[in-house]
């Protein structure tokens, strides 16, 4: 904090500007616009020096992609004394105390200078390159003064290539998109339940096994759907090694991830004898997470780990290894007479211990070869290993607890750095579920707010997390990546003081017509037509609609009405059936497609409710009202926003119908995705009132189930003015399950009274 004040002291001549002026991304410390601009032409010159090559490498790469533009380049040693009144670009590391990421760029009408650090006159480049016009006609760019550094030194986004796996190619495009938004880790997600991708000499097992999968879920999890082809691949370790070359010069650092003690089963399909049962196991053809992980007692286990990590660790300078620890399912080791001689001959009070035993095997052996370990925040449990870092994706708790106990933590949680999650309300295509978008990401602030400042250090960065269960190709990749990586940059390397939503949003447009010129394949949500529900003062719903296109017009039909009205209101929902929202442009053209909203309409929409406990933030979108917007979820985790999530807590609803109603039903929808932690109600509870005080309670409900979708319908004969709905979560998830021992979820839909 100190360095970042010094820096701003340096620049206190210089006029501070606003963000809404500039489309730097992210966000400079200080920038100070000036009159002219630097012509760059086939007459330039870049003057470099040995520190500054990869700098230099990068930009001529790019000219020579985006602009067909090949410049002279001179290395030089005493880069200080050139004369700066000729059309020259200066790439200088002139002061050898700066911090890593600082860097200062100063555009002239004769030169442009980049000053810092190595790794910060990198970055500076990347300011440069967002200065560059994107016609290539004319190369003009602004005369500017800009300071900057880094907030956070780690910075990261990750790609899991064990459920889908992506090429040599794409990988390093994937970088690339790291680098030109000043990001500087790549966790590279290696192995997993569905595939191994890095070959071991020691093991070719690993590879000629554990590397296929003899078939791939079609569709969500749960349709029980494959599609009948063999599938796989694997990295050569020559070709981790030009990886790793790759992203060294473009100051990316690679941490790779090698799941153990749990998403192991490809590893265990190549070698039976590293689990509890000894097999025959097969390469996870399906999501979720296996029952089997390595056997925590047998010594063999710990010496193909050890000889397997022997490899790992030449290929990777990163002084991390990656080791997973996440959500390993225990029920084998309970059952296993090794492991339970283990316990016993270590003093370990139960499997939670054991898996900590486990983990600080591991590490004790990586950090005597001078690596450090990362893991899940699970690695809490049963205490955390002496030089542990943890990732805190479960929330925020795991990396307030290990920065407690002053451990080093990177923070991703799912909401909002799971970029696997929809970035649309209108998502239509297949999503882990989840919501967060554009805005979400930007506004993250590693930083929680309830973390006693001293403990503050100990939170090195975040990361964005990119699951590919839903993300066969290398499109939807791009798709899901963009535009949330550029607010995901500002969010890691700006002072959350110099963040601002609203001046970011003026540089979205800028920044859509760069994705345009690198053509990418970016989602376009931000445009799209948003829609909410609303109460009125009649406790009635209303159906409201925006967008962020500042051309466009909002149209609307009703179900009885075939004719489009032009939206200027909220529209009053009276009438069950499907209304539509239409986005169209001056000349009557529609420009996104239709948003479709089927509304169910009953005693309990629009009414008042309280609930007493709140869900958790993570599935919290519209609060209680959700429950009586009149909208249901029939489609599961892709439209998860729609449902109210409550992690190891119950649902307790009390509605107020406003007067005395005769009551015929009352039903409640939840859903169950057990993969996914999310379980239906161990049992739910109805009670009615007249008055709010004195409740009665009803007989049990009927269940139907559809596709993870349970309905319990209570048939009733009674008067009431409140209703009280009570379902009870159903508690720790049991061993053998995904997410054993952690608590469950309860997803609540909708309530319904007729």
């Amino acid at each position: 904090m100190n360095r970042v004040v010094f820096l701003i002291s340096m620049f206190v001549s210089y006029a501070s500007i606003t963000i809404a002026q500039t489309a730097i991304t992210p966000e400079p410390i200080q920038c100070r616009w000036q009159k002219g601009h630097f012509n760059l032409n086939k007459n330039t010159t870049i003057l470099y020096d040995a520190t500054t090559l990869d700098a230099k490498d990068f930009f001529t790469d790019y000219l020579n992609t985006y602009y067909h533009l090949s410049l002279q380049c001179k290395a030089i040693k005493d880069l200080s004394q050139i004369n700066k009144k000729q059309n020259v670009i200066i790439l200088s590391n002139i002061n050898k105390s700066v911090a890593s990421s600082q860097y200062n760029l100063s555009c002239k009408s004769t030169a442009i200078q980049i000053n810092g650090s190595p790794e910060g006159v990198f970055y500076g480049i990347q300011t440069l390159i967002q200065l560059l016009p994107l016609n290539t006609q004319s190369l003009n760019i602004p005369a500017v003064e800009v300071l900057d550094a880094a907030q956070f030194s780690y910075r990261g986004l990750h790609l899991d290539v064990a459920r889908h796996f992506f090429s040599i190619d794409f990988i390093k495009r994937y970088i690339d998109f790291l680098a030109l938004h000043k990001m500087n880790v790549f966790h590279w997600h290696l192995t997993d339940d569905q595939g191994w991708r890095i070959e071991i000499k020691k093991f070719p097992r690993l590879t000629e096994i554990g590397s296929r999968r003899s078939q791939t879920l079609v569709g969500p999890y749960g349709t029980n759907q494959y599609d009948g082809v063999n599938y796989g691949g694997y990295y050569t370790q020559e070709e981790i090694k030009s990886i790793v070359q790759y992203a060294a010069k473009r100051f990316v650092t690679v941490i790779p991830e090698i799941e153990m003690p749990g998403h192991c089963t490809a590893a265990l399909a190549a070698y039976p004898y590293l689990g509890c049962t000894k097999g025959p196991y097969d390469v996870m053809q399906t999501w979720g997470v296996s029952e089997d992980a390595f056997c925590a007692g047998n010594d063999s286990t710990y010496q193909f780990l050890t000889q397997m990590l022997d490899e790992i660790i030449p290929l990777f300078p990163s002084k991390y290894i990656h080791i997973g620890g996440d959500e390993c399912a225990k029920d084998r080791w309970q059952k296993c007479n090794v492991c339970l001689q283990k316990m016993k001959a270590k003093n370990l009070p139960n499997e939670h211990a054991l898996q900590s035993y486990f983990v600080g095997e591991i590490e004790k052996y990586l950090n005597s070869k001078g690596k450090k370990i990362i893991g899940w925040d699970e690695i809490l449990e049963g205490g955390l290993a002496d030089n542990a870092t943890v990732m805190s994706w479960r929330g925020v708790d795991g990396g307030i607890a290990a920065a407690k106990l002053n451990h080093e933590v990177i923070m991703t949680p799912g909401t909002p750095l799971y970029f696997d999650h929809s970035q649309s309300i209108n998502e239509d295509s297949i999503t882990q579920g989840g919501f967060n978008s554009l805005q979400m990401v930007y506004e993250y602030n590693p930083i929680p707010s309830t973390l006693d400042s001293m403990f503050h250090k100990y939170i090195i960065g975040a990361q964005a997390n990119m699951w590919t269960e839903y993300m066969n190709n290398e499109d939807k990749v791009e798709y899901m990546l963009f535009p949330r990586i550029s607010g995901l940059s500002e969010a890691l390397w700006c002072n959350p003081k110099n963040k601002n939503w609203s001046g970011f949003q003026k540089k979205i447009p800028s920044i859509f017509s760069r994705y345009e010129f690198w053509k990418i394949n970016y989602s376009k949500a931000y445009y799209d037509v948003q829609t909410s529900v609303v109460t009125s003062a009649q406790n009635t719903i209303q159906w409201q609609l925006k967008t962020n296109n500042p051309t466009s017009i909002l149209y609307f039909k009703t179900p009885d009405k075939k004719n489009e009205n032009r939206y200027t209101t909220p529209i009053e929902i009276n009438k069950t059936g499907e209304y539509t929202a239409i986005l169209k442009d001056n000349n009557n053209i529609e420009i996104s497609s239709p948003v479709h909203q089927i509304f169910n309409i009953n005693k309990a929409t629009g009414k008042k409710i309280e609930l007493m406990t709140k869900p958790n933030n993570s599935y919290a979108n519209g609060g209680a009202f959700s429950l009586v917007d009149g909208i249901q979820n029939t489609k599961g985790m892709s439209k998860s926003a729609q449902f109210l999530g409550f992690w190891g807590d119950d649902l307790n609803a009390t509605i107020d119908l406003g007067k005395t109603e005769k009551i015929r039903q009352v039903l409640l929808r939840t859903f169950e995705q057990e993969a996914s932690w999310i379980y239906k109600p161990g049992d739910v509870v109805l009670y009615y009132s007249l008055d709010g005080v004195q409740y009665k309670n009803q007989l049990q409900p009927t269940i139907t189930t559809d596709g993870g979708h349970h309905l319990f319908t209570f048939e009733c004969d009674f008067e009431a003015k409140f209703i009280r709905i009570n379902a009870i979560n159903s508690g720790t998830i049991p061993e053998g399950k995904p997410g054993a021992g952690n608590k469950a979820w309860l997803f609540a839909d909708e309530i319904e009274i007729k």
